[in-house]
């Protein structure tokens, strides 16, 4: 199955129909809510830095899809994942209900800020959107702008490996790894991208399931079939952008977990579209294809690249390694490579047929 080349964050593809508008508000839902993993937890042991992670959490990849690749891992690979072993933490102690509660975070309305312009600025960056998603009293509020704003920086850095010696030298010892981690994330996904197109894509955006929910699902999917809940939210990240991403990939892959047809009909039950039977459905196909015990081998059967396999495994590390990881990626936004760079496609975006990219900026300059 071929990529959806152009996707840099949440990956899917394009239907072709006539009509677009301009993004309309989302639709009211509830809140949502602080992810109960964000808990007092002191930082983890380093992460080893060996694998790669895509740029903004999306190109296009899907279930047993074929793409270019290189030899398939073997089995029990020598790189270890620490997620098999990791709990879920506790839910964070409930709020004094004499408190005001906060405004509902719109996640139609949030765009995210410019990169660092350079590596001390760039690092400065970092280390403040780390700091956020790692307090335990965090809000939904600042949970929702340090993700977007560590996503931003992280793609810079990805962008300027030549950066990467002066960021991290300025970044505390304790995020060095992480940052590496997440600076490779870019340059994996990326190499499996095609070339930058001259239309924004047919798609839907719209807000996540909520945080909490999604969690529940991933443990209910990963406890039932063995697979360590951290890759199917980081298959997910991946695929879909955790389901903000609606419509069809151009290799035919469908729903938010990117599952081509045949290989739902043999693993799926129920609606390809539900986010609870998807990710089921992923945690089923891995289990068929050696998870837990060969991760990797299971991953390249999902798409079937070494470059996949280390883009989601750092993903699934990062989120063990601290639980605001999982926040901040929850948080994360869709970009689309173009011929003008990567664009910003904010929940509310809508397009029936593909929308010239001169056209779009006419729209939304900047």
């Amino acid at each position: 199955m071929a990529p959806a080349h152009r996707v840099v964050s949440g990956r899917a593809g394009q239907q072709r129909s006539p009509g677009w508008h301009r993004p309309v508000p989302p639709r009211r839902r509830r809140p949502l809510s602080l992810p109960s993993l964000l808990v007092r937890s002191s930082l983890a042991a380093a992460l080893a830095v060996a694998l790669t992670a895509g740029a903004c959490g999306g190109e296009s990849f899907s279930a047993d899809r074929d793409t270019t690749t290189t030899e398939r891992p073997a089995p029990a690979a020598a790189e270890a994942t620490t997620t098999t072993a990791a709990a879920r933490p506790e839910r964070p102690e409930p709020a004094d209900p004499t408190t005001t509660a906060p405004e509902p975070v719109d996640a139609g309305d949030l765009r995210p800020p410019s990169p660092g312009a350079d590596p001390a600025a760039l690092a400065a960056q970092i280390a403040a959107a780390e700091a956020t998603l790692r307090r335990p009293d965090v809000t939904e509020a600042e949970v929702a702008a340090a993700g977007l704003t560590q996503q931003v920086a992280y793609r810079q850095l990805g962008d300027h490996p030549e950066w990467d010696a002066a960021v991290l030298d300025a970044l505390p010892a304790e995020l060095r790894p992480v940052a590496e981690s997440q600076a490779a994330a870019p340059r994996d996904l990326r190499a499996l991208a095609g070339e930058p197109s001259a239309e924004m894509p047919a798609w839907r955006i719209v807000a996540p399931e909520p945080a909490d929910d999604l969690v529940a699902w991933y443990e209910a999917a990963g406890a039932e079939f063995g697979v360590p809940w951290q890759h199917l939210a980081a298959i997910n990240l991946v695929e879909t952008g955790m389901g903000r991403i609606r419509g069809t990939s151009v290799a035919g892959a469908q729903g938010p977990m990117q599952f081509m047809p045949a290989t739902w009909e043999a693993y799926g039950e129920g609606d390809v579209d539900d986010p609870s039977q998807a990710i089921r459905a992923a945690a089923r196909y891995l289990a068929a294809h050696g998870a837990p015990a060969d991760m990797a081998g299971a991953l390249w059967h999902y798409n079937h690249s070494d470059r996949y396999v280390r883009a989601v495994q750092r993903y699934a590390d990062l989120v063990v390694e601290h639980p605001g990881a999982y926040a901040g990626f929850h948080a994360w936004g869709i970009w689309y490579r173009t011929t003008a760079g990567d664009l910003y496609l904010p929940v509310g975006w809508e397009a029936q047929e593909p929308v010239p990219v001169d056209r779009y900026l006419a729209t939304y300059p900047g």
